[in-house]
């Protein structure tokens, strides 16, 4: 029987490390300041200019997810090495008026969309004299999602035909029609799905057609430098616009300018004192992060011990010996049980051994559901 609590590095475990790297596309209109968000983001070299169609074909990047709770354990622990979470970043290219039709760059931009996991909108709130078309947020968003919404229309209303000719045949295929129209309504309308108030049930229908629009949202919202206070402001405005969306949506206000050179800094605490000189706190870049991690419906397990201390992602609803495949996979197939505990209460008793002889480390088995931050140890034979 063998315990597992933390690793060397991923190259160790060539061919059997099972990692999870969902990936989110930024989506917008030129200019928006989609390239200097992937850039931010990834450290890479997108290029930025200010006029239509910089980007091409998609930039394709990772962002590290910061993560508060693996820099304290790794204190704690003394580790020589931190591993954080990370995600795929796509920087599409920019949608216009007309995309659906093949304005722009068309059905390649759309193509690209369906490719990503989640989407970014970004919406451009700046003013600059040197980019061409509207500063307006809602304009930017009332183009973008009525691009969308037609490109999805025109799947859908494909696909109601011939369910309709199928149930005359097949009765089992009015859940099916009972979806599709929902989603036709909706869309019919200039609606995305997002916030059409479909159900459940729905929204797993229509899953398999990999509808732009029937996902959850992430929305950026770009303002100037001159304009940081306003951000509370514009925010809330491109907010209100989603109040039917429920959980669906999310909106963030950045100066993606700023959050950029942010990040180019490389000393931390350089970079901290320059956020805090905007009055900027930690920055919404990380939040940003964050969210749209979440957003994809990843998690965060933790393994900690003086040689690592590491993040592993794992879906949300995952099995013990599922999260355990992550690092592993002889430590799904051999799974016996796992050794859990939060990582707040761990990085307040102190130490991993100390909380084993308070007895305060749970037991858990093959039905257990890992929570986000739990620190694990597993146990497993093959």
């Amino acid at each position: 029987m063998l315990t597992y609590r933390h690793i060397g590095s991923v190259g160790a475990l060539p061919g059997s490390l099972r990692l999870v790297m969902e990936c989110f596309g930024l989506v917008g209109l030129p200019n928006a300041g989609k390239s200097s968000l992937y850039n931010a983001l990834t450290g890479g070299g997108a290029l930025a200019a200010p006029y239509p169609f910089a980007t091409k074909d998609p930039n394709i990047g990772v962002a590290k997810v910061p993560d508060e709770r693996v820099d304290r354990l790794a204190m704690m622990s003394k580790s020589k090495t931190l591993v954080h979470a990370s995600v795929q970043v796509v920087d599409i290219g920019g949608l216009v008026e007309g995309a659906s039709k093949g304005e722009g760059l068309g059905n390649k931009f759309l193509a690209n969309i369906r490719e990503v996991d989640a989407i970014v909108l970004v919406l451009r709130a700046f003013e600059d004299d040197d980019v061409t078309g509207s500063s307006d947020p809602l304009e930017h968003l009332r183009v973008v999602e009525i691009e969308l919404a037609l490109a999805d229309l025109e799947t859908v209303e494909k696909r109601l035909r011939q369910a309709t000719r199928q149930a005359k045949l097949d009765k089992s295929a009015a859940a099916e029609i009972d979806s599709l129209q929902a989603a036709y309504d909706a869309l019919s309308e200039g609606l995305p799905l997002y916030r059409a108030g479909l159900k459940a049930d729905q929204k797993d229908v229509l899953a398999p057609y990999f509808l732009l629009t029937n996902r959850r949202v992430l929305v950026v919202v770009n303002v100037g430098e001159n304009d940081l206070e306003r951000i509370p402001e514009v925010e809330a405005t491109v907010a209100a616009e989603f109040n039917n969306a429920g959980d669906n949506v999310e909106v963030i206000g950045m100066c993606v300018q700023l959050e950029a050179e942010a990040a180019a800094i490389i000393d931390p605490t350089e970079r901290a004192e320059m956020l805090e000189g905007f009055g900027l706190g930690e920055g919404a870049l990380f939040r940003m992060v964050r969210s749209a991690y979440h957003l994809l419906g990843l998690r965060t397990y933790l393994t900690t011990g003086e040689k690592e201390t590491r993040a592993w992602t794992f879906y949300a609803g995952s099995s013990a010996p599922e999260c355990a495949g992550r690092i592993h996979t002889d430590f799904q197939r051999g799974f016996i049980k796992a050794e859990v505990i939060h990582w707040d209460e761990l990085l307040e008793i102190g130490s991993w051994t100390k909380a084993k002889e308070l007895g305060k480390i749970r037991i858990e088995g093959k039905d257990y559901h890992p929570l986000d931050g739990d620190v694990m140890e597993f146990r497993f034979n093959v």
